[in-house]
């Protein structure tokens, strides 16, 4: 009884470092794309072909990019890209195809984002201590208060409740 509770435990924890493996964006058709013909095809027939593009060029329309990726996950980890393919179509400014260029995961470039932070005035305070600090009325950093009292401690009459 213990023994076979303890393979169900095992092969359950196993389970759950079986990769998971998959397919993102746009399906690669090798004979779709190889029909491909700068000399007669435009936007119209690429995209009867193809299909609408992943993305397309930021500033102009003269590039589509169709783009697929295969990742691998295993548990809770990250995934990682084990391949990456990248169809770029480049029109002119009729919408007629003038170039395919294929690119793949090794033509990219990796490259350090800036993690710096802006400093900011005060001090950062954690979730419990935002929580246990949380007076009705008062604000947080503020000396402890009274919640009743209407005006700075020590008297002063005022109406404001802050100095």
């Amino acid at each position: 009884m213990r023994a076979s509770i303890l393979c169900i435990a095992a092969c359950a924890v196993l389970m759950g470092c079986v990769p998971v493996v998959s397919q993102r964006g746009y399906l690669q058709d090798l004979d779709n794309e190889a029909g491909i013909d700068p000399s007669s095809d435009t936007k119209t027939t690429i995209q009867q072909r193809l299909g609408y593009p992943s993305t397309e060029a930021t500033f102009t329309s003269d590039a589509w990019y169709y783009i697929s990726s295969v990742e691998k996950q295993i548990a809770f980890f990250h995934p990682t890209v084990e391949s990456r393919a990248i169809l770029a179509i480049y029109f002119d400014k009729n919408g007629k195809v003038t170039d395919i260029k294929h690119f793949t995961l090794q033509d990219g470039h990796v490259f350090a984002l800036e993690n710096r932070e802006t400093p900011s005035r005060g001090r950062e305070l954690t979730f419990l201590q935002q929580l246990f600090n949380a007076t009705p009325g008062v604000p947080i950093g503020s000396p402890n208060q009274n919640p009743g009292q209407s005006g700075p401690p020590g008297g002063g009459g005022g109406g404001g409740g802050y100095p």
